[in-house]
């Protein structure tokens, strides 16, 4: 094999305007992007992506699941590809590089692979996941979670959204649901490129932030059972409130995760059910997100939130029940290719430290199958899943470029 030299440069002002060519599927007013996954402008995006890699000479395949997978051609075809990609979806109010710079920056790397006329030895695929964010459907990393066993296809088409609308019926909605059997791509690898969605580089002036390990996460959906009376006649001591239930829960779920230490806890969602002004409020529907990078902190999170809620409910009288809607063990990325996005960046001059991922990713679903690594730029003040999010022309470039290299040193130049 030869070596390209390292002076190999992806087109950072290409790059950029694909980026802010894709924010305007689902563009708001406030300079972020609403593209829920499997929605309309879900498949606007999907559309330009999957034209753009035909463009570039990928062969596109999608599998039952919407996921995306674009073929580039290597010399040595027997092997498994080279995977580098994200997801496409957002948040209902996110921003133009969560996700999406790893599908752009993929494609990116392709496009100057192209340029240069290299040919790789392994093969490389350009991925798009589907449902990553988990905010019109549970799970989050939906499509890299049944692609690796942790749920069948059939389980995963049947989830609805709030609106009663199945997964099944979004895919056939927007025409993407393939014919490719989920779980059967082959990697030989996989490099996912993201936005850090923390503080810790920008703080620390670094450029590049070499993916360690991965949170582990419990998701709960929560449900309060009380008992709805009049606001103005029912004494204080008689009461079976389900918000002041909800709110010594989540100051339970916030004490517990502050007296573990390395873990968060958070209750982003709660429904009052039929609320009014002068009815105590008789039942909520909630929801809980804790993480823990220590398997066994994420353990003593799920035992003590569980016991917390116990004895909550039975001091107050009312009727409170969790159920674990999803969980995933703390990731640990694959020591071989952390150390090739570690060399790139050296090897390019950035300046980078190892760092473990606050967020969850599809890299870390992918990491139980497939020897897997992610590489980090930062997000101006830490700020993501908020239409402010933003990140450095520079920076996305820099990001580009390791995993350039980093796929290079992986899958080789053919000779």
């Amino acid at each position: 094999m030869t070596k390209p030299a390292s002076n190999l440069q992806i087109d950072s002002a290409r790059l950029w305007d694909t980026i802010h060519t894709t924010a305007k599927f689902g563009g708001t007013p406030k300079g972020g992007v609403r593209r829920l996954t499997l929605g309309p402008e879900d498949k606007q995006v999907r559309d330009w992506f999957r034209s753009a890699c035909e463009q570039a000479g990928l062969e596109v395949r999608i599998d039952a699941l919407g996921n995306m997978f674009a073929l580039r051609k290597g010399r040595d075809m027997s092997k498994p590809p080279i995977g580098l990609g994200s997801h496409l979806d957002t948040q209902p109010t996110g921003g133009k590089f969560d996700g999406i710079l790893g599908t752009l920056g993929a494609l990116e790397v392709i496009r100057t692979l192209n340029d240069a006329g290299i040919e790789t030895e392994l093969p490389l695929c350009v991925t798009n996941w589907t449902n990553e964010e988990g905010s019109r459907y549970a799970p989050a990393m939906m499509g890299s979670a049944a692609f690796v066993g942790d749920f069948t296809v059939e389980d995963i088409l049947s989830r609805k959204d709030a609106a009663g609308i199945s997964v099944a019926e979004a895919l056939d909605s927007i025409g993407y649901r393939g014919d490719q059997a989920v779980g059967t791509q082959p990697f030989s690898g996989f490099i996912e490129l993201h936005i850090e969605q923390g503080p810790i580089l920008e703080a620390e002036g670094k450029t590049i932030g070499v993916v360690e390990n991965g949170q582990g996460v419990l998701w709960y959906d929560g449900k309060i059972t009380g008992f709805e009376s009049h606001a103005g006649s029912t004494p204080m001591n008689l009461r079976r409130d389900a918000l002041a239930t909800l709110s010594e829960i989540v100051l339970a779920v916030e004490r517990v995760a502050t007296e573990l230490g390395n873990a968060v806890g958070t209750v982003g969602e709660a429904v009052i059910a039929a609320p009014s002004r002068n009815v105590i409020p008789g039942e909520i529907a909630f929801t809980i997100d804790a993480r823990s990078a220590d398997a066994a902190i994420l353990a003593q999170l799920d035992a003590r939130i569980r016991a917390a809620a116990a004895e909550i409910a039975a001091k107050r009288k009312v009727e409170v029940t969790l159920d674990l809607v999803w969980r995933k063990e703390p990731t640990h990325f694959d020591t071989t290719l952390v150390g090739a996005v570690a060399t790139a960046a050296e090897t390019l001059g950035y300046a980078n430290r190892r760092i473990t991922s606050g967020a969850g990713h599809d890299a870390c679903n992918l990491n139980a199958k497939v020897p897997t690594a992610m590489i980090f730029v930062p997000c101006k003040d830490g700020i993501s899943h908020n239409e402010l999010e933003d990140a450095t022309q520079a920076d996305c470039a820099a990001g580009a470029n390791v995993l350039l290299h980093t796929v290079l040193s992986l899958a080789g130049v053919a000779k």
